[in-house]
């Protein structure tokens, strides 16, 4: 499976050049004005994963496959896009369809950026977004409750679109639907205040290393979990580098990893992801699956036949795989172990299935 992120916020405040430089491509086009980008430009990145360059060396793999991430740059919303200002419901209807929402907020002064606002205000930015998003979400389950549409909605989703329709009303935590309803019924639902988010706040270069006064005053009110710091224009310069070049350039202005890395990292744990491999002498590749995910539905990442006549998983740890050189040292050695059915698939597994076609 391979997971999809859009990068929302409101006009200019750096979502596209994000987006270039997460890509590696000019494909969305970065200008000084609103709504500059009018399709949602969709990029999809390998994820970096240095086992995988360990495990393909071990094998001696003629081939090494990342799993990858998709990036949808979404354009810019204003207060109002709800009921169709800007470019509106067309853009919030693009979010429905992401696994996670980045949200991109303004935390740098420009004279030369335009800002849509008289000022640099990211928790203000920030809740104007979040309420457009709850406003779309009103409209969209005020239309599903209807009397001539309720008849097509199930009774699991009728329970929370209620539950989130008191919630919007009554200004309650609409999160509080995570306790009672599974993650597949809730993302059925497509309501974009349920969907997970990340917090970029995006700065100037002297601000990359130790933030600034904007963004001290976001993580005093959002927290650091969900929050990062990155520059967009430093990504850029980066992602021009040719690789022995951006090691050096990260080492001068002190930064230890990229935004790209640490937007996967955060996607990865918010989404409760979690990485298998499969290594022989054809190919290495990674495969993403969701966290406490049993090894017949692993198998089915790779193809539903494997998951259907699924009998064993011959398993080692990526540890275990590497220190002893490959398959058959594994097995020699007594790493090696069969698993069945509800064996609980674990971050970094090397995994090999039995199966009956």
């Amino acid at each position: 499976m391979s997971f999809k992120c859009g990068i929302v916020g409101l006009p200019n405040v750096g979502k596209s050049t994000l987006f270039n430089a997460l890509t590696n491509s000019s494909k969305a086009q970065a200008a000084n004005f609103p709504f500059c980008t009018i399709d949602p430009n969709v990029g999809v990145v390998p994820v970096p994963d240095n086992r995988l360059k360990n495990l393909a060396k071990v094998s001696k793999s003629k081939k090494v496959i990342n799993t990858t991430i998709s990036f949808v740059d979404i354009a810019g919303l204003v207060k109002g896009a709800s009921k169709g200002e800007g470019l509106g419901n067309k853009f919030l209807s693009h979010i429905r369809e992401v696994d996670a929402i980045i949200h991109m907020i303004r935390c740098f002064d420009s004279d030369d950026i335009q800002n849509v606002n008289p000022n640099v205000d990211p928790i203000r930015d920030l809740e104007i977004i979040e309420t457009e998003m709850m406003l779309a979400d009103l409209e969209s389950i005020q239309k599903r409750l209807e009397k001539n549409n309720k008849k097509n909605v199930d009774e699991e989703q009728l329970k929370i679109l209620e539950i989130a329709l008191d919630c919007i009303n009554n200004n309650k935590d609409i999160s509080i639907l995570k306790n009672d309803f599974d993650k597949k019924q809730l993302n059925l639902s497509g309501l974009l205040s349920l969907k997970p988010k990340i917090f970029v706040c995006n700065v100037d270069e002297q601000s990359v290393q130790n933030g600034n006064k904007y963004t001290e005053k976001f993580i005093d009110k959002f927290g650091q979990e969900n929050t990062l710091v990155v520059s967009a224009d430093i990504e850029n310069q980066i992602n021009e580098l040719e690789m022995s070049e951006k090691k050096n350039y990260m080492e001068m202005i002190g930064l230890k990893e990229t935004g790209l890395d640490m937007l996967i990292q955060k996607g990865y744990k918010i989404l409760e992801l979690d990485t298998y491999f499969t290594s022989g002498p054809e190919e290495t590749r990674a495969w993403t699956i969701q966290k406490n995910c049993t090894a017949p539905k692993a198998a089915g990442e790779i193809h539903t036949d494997f998951e259907k006549g699924f009998i064993r998983a011959e398993t080692v740890s990526y540890t275990d795989f590497v220190a002893n050189d490959g398959w058959v040292n594994s097995k020699t050695n007594g790493k090696m172990r069969l698993e069945g059915k509800d064996y609980i698939v674990k971050d970094g597994d090397v995994l090999n299935f039995r199966f009956n076609t």
